[in-house]
């Protein structure tokens, strides 16, 4: 019996002492776990900690490091992730980690994390796992991290998928490594839509590359990162044409990085698939230059209704005191004998009429008055009529939509555009659509002055400029008629993109840099260049710069009115010539 009560006695003595040990290795690990996270701290600073899984030292050190902890037990959050971008991410071991939100996954791709390996796992079968999901800031530490000091940090370009480093050196343990893709490839795939993409055979190099403001900025990153382009061709199925529409779709399916194109980004609930806006644009219609008035017109047009009905009343003002100081009583007065005035006609013609002898002074003033007033009515008409046959005014320009009913436009339109033109409410009958959009680019290029079209102001901007090489422009960018008054210009890029902050932080110096206003303003010589465009006048020459007999045709119709009217009145005349050959016979006898 006392044989048995002295063995129980070692054995709790033995079991006291073993737990004895593990609670201070539990606790050198803690600390030492605890030290590395306020190393972490002072390189990155962090203001949330994210925890997955349990049973490990993590969650006690949460309360140590006095910083805000969410504790995800299971391995997910359940939820949108709306908390702070500078997170750093806990786990407690290989797999503990199995979120399922993508949203979630996507804020928190390029998170810091670390990783407490309690497995018999190599370092290098964890970065491989986390290469997979595409999340690379790994840091690993095994359960003896306190006894030997290593830290194992993955490396994504390198021979090596990790780096073995000691605690105490002073080496970085999380680096920046997409700024150094080692050749990397980069999937893209262009429409090559011009200015933004233009595609060329480089007769040096023998290989196919690639210009514009689009196509720059991307080769501008390409570059900057030390990576390879390649084109995807594997992403276009048969039958399919390589629009921008289709280049967002095979972003927002995986099949492309980085699209050489415009992104669609219309019907999108989220910019999950779209880069930061590069560039800033609208969406409306070049429109033709109102239609100068022919020349035809032109002589009724100088005529306006109060001024004439003005001039009439004078006409007859003047005439009647003309007739009443003359015969010096209203017994002259008649219907006939004021509107038909030779004296009047004539001075308001400007024409030289007989002085009346012995005319009274009222008479003279009245007679200066008609000549001041024919001064003041000829001289006015003259300039009007020179003034317009010289600049001819213009129809006035378009400022809604309601206009196109009355114009003689048809609107020209790419089938995408369809559905945000019908909210404006234009009549359909107007309006000419296109389901190949490369057609419609080509009739836009003619300038037929026949419809407007739709474009953005960065393509306009291409068009002014070749515009300054015809006789007279052709087209006008309206603000007025628009389908989208602010418009992003974003590049279609996939979900999970790993260096998407490197590229839209690209996107942002190369237009504070002044690079994109560069690359923009030099599209149309590129195009030039590469014979997308021509340097030929387009402009149709002016008919109208001369004048025919057919723009006299108000002249001629006012001259034969005349006529007829001194016809009619000379045959009234003769009417009454039996009482006239009457006098004639009394006067010879």
């Amino acid at each position: 019996m006392a044989w048995f009560l002295l063995i129980l006695l070692c054995l709790g003595k033995s079991r006291a002492q073993f737990l004895d040990a593990t609670n201070t290795s539990d606790s050198n690990l803690e600390e030492r776990l605890l030290s590395l996270l306020q190393r972490f701290q002072k390189e990155e600073s962090y203001d949330t900690l994210l925890i997955y899984g349990k049973d490990c030292a993590f969650p006690s050190l949460a309360r140590r490091l006095q910083v805000p902890t969410v504790l995800a037990t299971l391995g997910k959050t359940n939820f949108d992730w709306n908390f702070s971008s500078s997170t750093f991410i806990l786990s407690c071991g290989l797999g503990d980690e199995k979120e399922d939100n993508y949203r979630t996954l996507m804020k928190l791709q390029r998170n810091r994390r670390l990783i407490l390996l309690r497995e018999d796992k190599q370092p290098d079968s964890v970065c491989e796992y986390y290469s997979k999901k595409e999340q690379y800031n790994i840091a690993i530490v095994k359960e003896n991290f306190d006894q030997l000091d290593v830290i194992y940090s993955c490396r994504l370009f390198e021979d090596q998928k990790y780096e073995k480093l000691n605690f105490s050196e002073n080496k970085p343990i999380f680096v920046k490594q997409f700024q150094n893709m080692q050749g990397a490839p980069i999937k893209t795939i262009t429409d090559n839509l011009a200015p933004q993409t233009m595609t060329y055979w480089d007769s040096k190099s023998g290989k196919q590359k690639y210009i514009g403001f689009v196509a720059n900025s991307l080769l501008h990153f390409i570059k900057k990162v030390n990576a390879t382009m390649i084109m995807h061709a594997e992403s276009i199925d048969v039958g399919q044409e390589t629009s921008f529409i289709n280049i967002s779709e095979w972003a927002t399916n995986d099949q492309v990085d980085i699209g050489m194109c415009q992104a669609a980004y219309y019907d999108k609930t989220n910019f999950d698939t779209v880069s930061y806006p590069y560039l800033m644009s609208s969406n409306c219609f070049m429109v033709p230059l109102p239609d100068r008035m022919p020349f035809s017109q032109v002589y009724m047009a100088i005529v306006e209704l109060p001024v004439l009905i003005v001039i009439c009343v004078l006409f007859c003002i003047f005439s009647v005191m003309l007739i009443y100081f003359k015969e010096k009583s209203l017994r002259g007065l008649g219907l006939i004998s004021v509107l038909m005035n030779d004296i009047c006609f004539r001075g308001f013609l400007a024409q030289s009429f007989p002085f009346p002898r012995y005319s009274n002074r009222k008479v003279k003033l009245i007679l200066m008055l008609l000549c001041f007033s024919s001064l003041i009515t000829t001289t006015m008409y003259t300039a009007y009529l020179q003034t317009f046959l010289w600049s001819p005014p213009v129809d006035p320009f378009m400022t809604a939509f309601a206009d196109l009913a009355k114009s003689r436009y048809k609107v020209a339109i790419p089938l995408y555009a369809v559905e945000t033109l019908r909210t404006t409410n234009v009549s359909m009958d107007h309006v000419l659509i296109f389901e190949d959009l490369y057609e419609f680019l080509r009739l836009r290029a003619t300038f037929n002055d026949n419809y407007i079209y739709l474009v953005t102001e960065l393509r306009w901007l291409t068009f002014e400029e070749q515009q300054k090489l015809f006789a007279y422009p052709l087209f006008y960018y309206s603000e007025t008629l628009c389908l989208h008054y602010l418009e992003y210009f974003n590049f279609p890029i996939r979900r999970f993109l790993p260096y998407r902050d490197l590229f839209e932080e690209n996107l942002l110096r190369q237009k504070d840099s002044g690079l994109a206003s560069y690359w923009l303003d030099s599209s149309f010589m590129h195009m030039l260049r590469l014979n997308l465009t021509k340097a030929d006048d387009l402009s149709p020459p002016h008919l109208e710069d001369y004048i025919e007999v057919h723009n006299l045709s108000w002249v001629f119709g006012m001259y034969f009115a005349g006529l007829g009217l001194s016809l009619c009145c000379f045959i009234l005349e003769l009417m009454r010539i039996p009482n006239c050959w009457r006098r004639l016979r009394i006067f010879k006898c």
